[in-house]
């Protein structure tokens, strides 16, 4: 039998993302019911009716599936202490994403293990769209290879889109002797193990990028982790750390204000806000090529329907004027896209270092 009236033109829009996702049992289950019920008659009327009927046996939260929780804060986690680059990104973000969907969203700060914590707390927590992440290259894609971790970035987690990228600076005292690059070699094989360099963590960037350089240039410093780049940064500005690869936005003030000396920046290009800082690379290291980023994700057991609505939502908000001037400020540049774009971003980003790691034999000895 044919059925030509039935059309989800005129049902609603949740009926209709319904049909989308589960139109084969769906549909199937209403040409039963007609048949074997030997219901003679339905009006358009009935069939509606009877496709709500069908999604609540099949699954009664699916209508409902695209919407956040309604009056429920959503939390967006950052893995580090207050005041660093993460920080500093997911409340420029947070601020936006509040108002453009009515609901509040709290920036929780969830600090230890260069962030791994956190990104396991949100692996295996709600799944209802009201907890995501602003997760880093270092839980994401560094420290699976350095580590045993309770969690699974890439079965665990699922890709919401890309947030900002940006490199780091390598930062001194102003009152240290170490005037440059070269100094900072020099003195470094001259005294090894004695020059010391802070991070936000075991195997986040700034981690790997000093055991990179140590590398390179055939130095040992040595490493000291902090619980987010506030807390590393307070030590370096009072001298109890020698260094520190600093995100720009955490640096940059200090660097302005005389506190602290940039001698190098991690990319392979030149800071437009830092043009007579050289990068590692010219200054001897070509090999040498290392940007930060901040990414966010969410558990990858949340449904389907409500990951495609937070990288709209995120991805709205990214490419936002407003936003994205207050983040250049801090020298975070917004890099919204897809969910597989960011999945790829990802499996690239664990197949350098894991590359990097195990070439130069790095290690958390």
């Amino acid at each position: 039998m044919a059925y030509k009236h039935l059309s989800t033109k005129r049902l609603p829009y949740k009926l209709k993302s319904f049909f989308r996702i589960q139109y084969k049992i769906g549909f199937q289950l209403l040409l039963y019911v007609h048949h074997y019920m030997k219901i003679s008659y339905l009006s358009f009327f009935s069939y509606p009716i009877l496709a709500i009927l069908t999604v609540f046996m099949l699954d009664p939260m699916h209508i409902f599936a695209q919407e956040f929780p309604p009056k429920k804060p959503i939390t967006m986690y950052v893995g580090f202490a207050a005041g660093g680059g993460t920080d500093t990104a997911a409340r420029i973000i947070a601020k936006k994403l509040s108002e453009n969907i009515g609901q509040s969203v709290i920036v929780e700060n969830r600090a230890g293990a260069g962030g791994n914590i956190v990104h396991a707390t949100v692996a295996f927590g709600p799944i209802d769209g009201s907890v995501i992440l602003l997760g880093s290259i270092g839980p994401l894609s560094i420290a699976p290879h350095l580590m045993k971790l309770n969690y699974d970035p890439v079965k665990d987690l699922a890709p919401l889109t890309m947030g900002v990228a940006f490199p780091n600076i390598l930062v001194v005292p102003s009152e240290s002797s170490i005037k440059n690059l070269k100094d900072f070699i020099d003195q470094s094989k001259r005294d090894p193990g004695k020059i010391t360099f802070a991070s936000t963590g075991n195997g986040s960037a700034s981690h790997l990028q000093g055991e990179l350089l140590n590398v390179l240039a055939n130095i040992d410093t040595t490493h000291i982790p902090y619980k987010g780049g506030s807390p590393a940064l307070i030590d370096v500005l009072g001298g109890r750390v020698n260094c520190y690869y600093s995100t720009i936005s955490s640096a940059m003030p200090h660097i302005k204000s005389g506190k602290l000396r940039a001698l190098a920046v991690t990319s392979s290009k030149r800071l437009e806000a830092l043009p007579n800082v050289p990068t590692i690379a010219e200054s001897g290291y070509p090999s040498f090529d290392s940007s930060n980023w901040y990414a966010f994700v969410a558990s990858s057991k949340t449904p389907d329907v409500l990951l495609e609505r937070w990288n709209k939502e995120l991805v709205k908000i990214l490419t936002d004027k407003d936003v994205s001037r207050d983040l250049f400020e801090h020298g975070l540049y917004p890099m919204p896209g897809t969910r597989d774009d960011l999945r790829k971003y990802i499996a690239k980003e664990s197949q350098v270092w894991s590359k990097i790691i195990k070439d130069k034999q790095i290690s958390m000895d």
